[in-house]
């Protein structure tokens, strides 16, 4: 019998040490869960191309898998082996997407990696709007209930939230119209909706060309990348909600697969190429390690979950 758990062990010890060093067995896939060319899968794809140059070439590849405002993505990547080799882009979408009804389960499914960055959900209309100012867009609201329609990236998404905290702190009625996340700005420019609220990165190519004017940001103070764009609280709209973006895996991954993670995004984070095209999408790098990321998410879970309640969206 001795014989036989000495011989296990030594089976077990070689296995162990016939397995490639993380990231060496394969290619890391990040999980975007809108679809390409939104504000997500733009960010996710500098993310990536910078992980893989701090990881020395390891592969980093993204897969875009949209739906039920994140909870496809967010199911797929929790059903995969913890290994470091399947991580999702989550965001706030990890609460909102609870709360709302759409996902079994919360941010207790993965472990937290980093904070990567953080947008400043903006209020958009046409570069030809009569609209120039959030109050003048309210006042309009005002005169004529439901006449104002409004997109958003989807029931229970981060900017539908917004949308409607925003609306109810002016105490105005308009109507909210969710589509695909790829089909807000796009709806916007071809005037099926009067206004959008997104994030700056899906909006700023628009916003350069004066397509897109953007009346407002729902942040706590201005945003440097924003240039002139007034807060919603400056204009007498007490709404602030940032929102973040980073990496998670699936929970029970290994210490030394999310200690490597970890630093490559914080090198990555750090790095001049990034910060630079962050700035040219309206975004800011804010890097967090593990431990503070995952505090955050819990911190924000119970503030949007009270948030959601209040406004009607928490099942």
């Amino acid at each position: 019998m001795k014989k036989v758990l000495i011989l296990g062990a030594f089976l077990a010890t070689s296995i162990q040490a016939q397995e490639p060093q993380f990231p060496q067995k394969g290619p890391i896939e990040i999980t975007v869960l809108f679809p390409a060319g939104t504000s997500a899968d733009v960010t996710a794809r500098l993310l990536a191309d910078g992980m893989s140059k701090q990881l020395g070439g390891a592969k980093v590849l993204v897969v875009n898998r949209p739906g039920a405002g994140g909870a496809i993505g967010y199911k797929h990547v929790a059903s995969q082996k913890a290994d470091g080799y399947a991580v999702v882009w989550n965001s706030n979408s990890i609460s909102t997407t609870f709360h709302s009804g759409m996902l079994p389960f919360d941010y207790h499914e993965f472990d937290p990696v980093a904070r990567v960055l953080v947008e400043s959900p903006v209020l958009a209309v046409k570069g030809d709007s009569k609209w120039k100012t959030l109050r003048e867009l309210v006042a309009d609201a005002k005169s004529r209930p439901k006449g104002i329609t409004v997109g958003n990236s989807g029931v229970g998404s981060h900017t539908h939230i917004s949308s409607v905290a925003l609306f109810k702190a002016a105490g105005v009625d308009t109507v909210d119209v969710p589509f695909g996340a790829a089909q807000v700005v796009p709806s916007l420019i071809g005037g099926q909706v009067d206004a959008v609220l997104q994030l700056p990165a899906a909006l700023s190519g628009y916003v350069k060309s004066g397509q897109v004017r953007l009346l407002a940001s729902l942040t706590s103070t201005r945003d440097p990348l924003l240039g002139d764009v007034p807060t919603a609280r400056e204009q007498g709209f007490d709404v602030s909600l940032e929102a973040w973006r980073g990496i998670a895996v699936p929970k029970g991954t290994s210490k030394p697969a999310v200690a490597a993670l970890e630093g490559a995004i914080r090198k990555t984070t750090e790095s001049a190429d990034f910060t630079q095209a962050c700035e040219k999408l309206g975004v800011r790098p804010a890097f967090m390690p593990a431990a503070e990321f995952g505090s955050l998410i819990a911190k924000e879970d119970v503030e949007l979950a009270r948030i959601m309640q209040l406004i009607g969206l928490k099942k």
